[in-house]
C-alpha cells in the first residue's frame, strides 16, 4: 500500500486553520466583554453618578490614627 504524497484537500484545510481555531473562541470572548463594558459605560455615562448628594465632610484626612482604641465603646479591650 502506497501513502500518497500530498494530503487530502480537507485534511490541509484542517492543518492550515488548526492554530487560528484555537484562538477564536478566547478572540470571541474578548470581543464580548469589550461590547459589554462599552455599553455598561455608556449607560452609566447617560445615568450620572450613582449618588448625587453624597459629599465627603471634613477635612478629609482619613485614619489618621487619632483617637487611639478607647474612642470606641466596647473596644478598648482589643
Amino acid at each position: 500500500m502506497t501513502t500518497p504524497l500530498l494530503p487530502a484537500p480537507a485534511a490541509r484545510r484542517r492543518a492550515a486553520g488548526a492554530p487560528l481555531f484555537g484562538l477564536l473562541p478566547l478572540l470571541g470572548l474578548a470581543v464580548l466583554l469589550a461590547a459589554v463594558f462599552t455599553v455598561a459605560y455608556a449607560v452609566g455615562s447617560a445615568a450620572g453618578p450613582a449618588a448625587p448628594g453624597l459629599h465627603r465632610t471634613g477635612s478629609g484626612g482619613g485614619a489618621t490614627g487619632t483617637g487611639g482604641p478607647g474612642s470606641m465603646s466596647g473596644m478598648g479591650g482589643m
